[in-house]
């Protein structure tokens, strides 16, 4: 097992050849505005998990999914000659879910914003149901 710390720098490495091969090498027309987010190495360093992000709709995700897929044992090959260890690790790529996560966030947040404005207009002129001041006071302090 190697080091957390190691395992990181490799991570890093991977990432950086990752994305330098995917803008420089590779030629497919089914490749789209690719963005490599992260890089998880296991804790052997015999596998890395590579997210990756599309600019687009889904159907330049789907294409670009297709193109990392069958370029996977090229960009392995540029992997194993960019890092200094024994093995290379196997490739897997996934589609990173954030932006769609950080989309719907968006999308809440805006309706509770318009929410909170609809009751502060609803609120301006509202007079409350009881007294002006609610709370009991001792009869001297009246």
């Amino acid at each position: 097992m190697a080091d957390a710390t190691r395992a990181r720098k490799i991570a890093d490495q991977i990432k950086v050849i990752v994305a330098s091969t995917i803008e420089r090498r590779l030629k497919d027309p089914r490749l789209g505005f690719v963005t490599v987010t992260d890089v998880r190495v296991t804790g052997d360093l015999q596998h890395a998990s590579i997210f990756y992000t599309v600019f687009g709709d889904g159907q330049d995700l789907e294409a670009t999914g297709k193109a990392l897929e069958s370029a996977k044992g090229f960009i392995r090959s540029e992997v194993g000659k960019g890092l200094t260890i024994r093995l290379t690790p196997s490739l897997e790529f996934i589609a990173d879910a954030v932006p769609e996560a950080a989309a719907h966030l968006d999308g809440l947040l805006a309706k509770a914003a318009a929410d909170d404005a609809r009751i502060a207009d609803l609120a301006k002129g509202a007079k409350p149901a009881g007294e002006e001041d609610p709370y009991k006071k001792a009869d001297d302090e009246a």
